[in-house]
């Protein structure tokens, strides 16, 4: 029994030496493998969704979170979302002069991010920039 929990506190202070060491690799909120962003994608860590959006720019998995989400999924996640005609003159006119203009488009907060729908569902994820 003794042995069981020198293994334990083992992989105890293993675990906390990992996670201290990776939080100190990556301190940026904008870096996607920073150990906050990681563990929101996963529901794990209640991040800023500002931030999180800023951490997406550089996330290669990034469309894992919005496609196939229902817009409920995605306000829960992010807030809120909304039209692009609601949104400042930048982000309008990237709606309005992008090949999806006249589709359903809805914009994540106020950040640079298009999520294109079908119905309910999220099928695409664009990102506006000039």
């Amino acid at each position: 029994m003794k042995s069981f929990g020198r293994i334990a506190a083992v992989t105890l202070i293993l675990l906390i030496a990992a996670t201290v060491v990776w939080a100190l690799a990556y301190p940026s909120d904008g870096d996607p493998k920073n150990i906050k962003y990681v563990l929101w994608k996963h529901a794990l860590y209640p991040m800023n969704p500002d931030l999180a959006m800023g951490a997406m720019v550089g996330d290669i998995g990034r469309d894992k979170l919005i496609v196939g989400k229902t817009k409920a999924q995605l306000q829960k996640k992010f807030g809120y979302l909304k039209s692009p005609l609601d949104a400042g003159p930048y982000m309008n006119g990237c709606y309005l002069e992008s090949p999806w203009k006249g589709q359903e488009v809805l914009l994540i907060r106020e950040g640079p991010w298009m999520v294109l729908f079908s119905g309910e569902d999220a099928i695409g994820l664009r990102l506006c920039k000039g």
